[in-house]
């Protein structure tokens, strides 16, 4: 048995996310824990929401809520909608939690005590009439370099132009939309990143199964321009982590909070001190400490591509700061981003399916199976409702769904609701077999390295071999001359359908425990070979014909859908 400790990039709390935050960490890291899982891994799943920052306040203030109020209120219905996705997180935390306050003052103190923080003083913009320092990327005018009115403080997005909000024409409030701005100074601290450039660069380096994107994206951070720069770890905030040093308060940091960025990858490990204490007490450092248990632990992160500098550069610097013997991850897969219909999908602005509304319209292995397929990995991939519909429609319903329904319900009507007997294998079950034998065993080989588009295909040529197996066999036409061999065809698809329910339940989990459930099975066994798993069902073995698994999506739907989503979300 091996340990898999899994983790998904931790959504913000901001509002409901979308399609392609879904399927840019959460949906693929889901995938890989099933399915280690169900190869009898021991498997610790965790995610939590991000709740710090400006972007909190102010959805909190817009909702007219308290911020501690609202990020309790958001936090429940993400986790319910994750629990829709079928998202089997081992535990959803908050970065706002108790174990979290106490784990970053603890990084901040070992930081601290090892010299790689500074205090540095420092020039910001401060909004009257807001009474409050306002974030780079809070304050918005006109780009001196190619005139776009909604300029941030930090970049602007029209010609993607790095900025400082002095550099902005007309600046003012995103709060407020007050121009009463001045800059004033206030003293923050840093984390001296740049110290430990070539403890990460060599770390880096180590990680030669990494995809490509990944490091490409570490390596520009790393050696880029002037290279690694030392990064601010705290904020003039109200809402946040207070900033203390360990158990002591930090002179001059009074009322400052550490930054978001800061503390929101170390929930990572908080989150499991939380997943512990909902369990009465479990061992929690055995998955991150490596003088605990944790040097046999096989880490992975899942992350789109926008969140890599932090995962690769940040948090590792504040982990192999503190001396600690903190597990480091092994694997980080990224991804790319999923356009949405010619555009791109977007939180702030409102475009695109977002993961509530998908599960209003179809059941989640609808959204799971197509998502998975085409996720973004090797280059960004575009959602169309054209390409939803016909990949629903010929994947699911016409190649899985057709196939169960045609065998079980054939046997009903010839054999009755039980597995039949009689009849032996001959050429074309055999090499059946051997094909299935060579499709299982690369099947697996793609899910371990994580190749998510690449293992869908193969599992659905898995499904595909079946349906062609019983369109060569032709157990109607067989029937009428041969019952025993009929019998024996309709018995092997039988076992298929077990098999395709073990095979496919990291990707459709609920198709899989309906077709569990109709075939009278207990949780599904991987399969180790073909031979063995198209032998579960015996003769005499009853079963009862499931509901159709999939409905296929009309043209009426699909253009009543493109309609419907190709506004904005207010």
């Amino acid at each position: 048995m091996q340990r898999h400790l899994i983790t998904s990039a931790i959504p913000y709390i901001n509002g409901i996310k979308h399609l392609g935050n879904l399927v840019g960490s959460q949906l693929p890291a889901d995938l890989y824990a099933r399915y280690q899982r169900a190869r009898g891994n021991e498997v610790l799943f965790l995610c939590a929401t991000d709740e710090h920052g400006t972007p909190a306040e102010l959805a909190a203030a817009k909702a007219g809520k308290p911020v501690a109020e609202y990020c309790a209120e958001m936090h429940t219905i993400q986790a319910e909608i994750a629990k829709g996705f079928r998202l089997s997180f081992d535990h959803f935390g908050r970065s706002s939690s108790p174990q979290n306050h106490a784990l970053t003052q603890h990084f901040a103190g070992r930081l601290a005590d090892a010299g790689l923080i500074r205090e540095v003083s420092e020039k910001q913009v401060y909004s009257n009439a807001d009474g409050r320092f306002l974030p780079d990327r809070y304050i918005e005018g006109t780009c001196p370099n190619c005139g776009y009115e909604k300029a941030r403080g930090d970049q602007c997005e029209n010609c993607t132009k790095q900025l400082d909000p002095t550099d902005l024409i007309e600046p003012r409030s995103a709060v407020s939309g007050s121009t009463d701005l001045e800059v004033r100074e206030t003293k923050h601290l840093y984390l001296r990143q740049s110290e430990l450039k070539d403890d990460l660069d060599a770390w880096i380096d180590s990680k030669t199964d990494w995809p490509i994107l990944t490091t490409s994206i570490a390596k520009k951070w790393l050696h880029d321009g002037d290279g690694l720069q030392d990064r601010g770890i705290t904020r003039d905030l109200d809402w946040g982590i207070p900033v203390r040093r360990g158990d002591d308060d930090w002179p001059g940091m009074e009322g400052k909070v550490f930054y978001v960025w800061f503390d929101a990858p170390i929930e990572y490990i908080a989150c499991a001190s939380e997943w512990a204490d909902a369990q009465g007490g479990a061992d929690w450092e055995r998955w991150w400490r490596t003088d605990k248990g944790a040097d046999d632990v096989r880490y992975t992160q899942f992350m789109g591509k926008d969140n890599v500098p932090f995962h690769t550069l940040s948090f590792p610097a504040t982990i192999l700061g503190s001396g600690e013997p903190w597990k480091l991850v092994d694997h980080l897969k990224s991804f790319n981003y999923l356009n949405y219909d010619g555009g791109q999908f977007s939180t702030s602005q409102g475009r695109g399916v977002f993961m509530d509304q998908a599960l209003e319209l179809l059941p989640p292995d609808y959204w799971r199976w197509w998502l998975l397929a085409n996720c973004p990995e090797t280059s960004d991939s575009e959602f169309t409702w054209e390409l939803f519909q016909q990949g629903v429609n010929k994947d699911l319903a016409d190649v899985l769904g057709n196939f169960v329904s045609r065998v079980t319900k054939f046997c009903r009507s010839k054999f009755g609701e039980a597995v039949p007997a009689g009849g032996t294998y001959g050429a074309q079950e055999h090499a059946l077999i051997a094909e299935l034998d060579t499709r299982i065993a690369r099947y697996a080989d793609l899910m371990d390295a994580m190749e998510v588009r690449k293992s869908a295909q193969e599992l659905r040529a898995i499904w595909v071999a079946g349906n062609e197996y019983l369109q060569a066999a032709a157990p109607w036409a067989t029937i009428k001359e041969d019952a025993d061999t009929a019998a024996m065809q309709i018995r092997l698809g039988l076992n298929l359908i077990a098999l395709y329910g073990a095979l496919s339940e990291p990707f459709i989990p609920d198709a899989a425990a309906q077709l569990q459930t109709s075939l009278n099975l207990g949780d599904p066994q991987w399969p180790e070979n073909a031979s063995e798993a198209l032998a579960v069902l015996k003769p005499g073995h009853a079963f009862v014909v499931p509901d159709n698994l999939f409905a296929k999506i009309s043209d009426e739907d699909r253009a009543d859908w493109q309609e419907r989503f190709a506004g904005v979300r207010s």
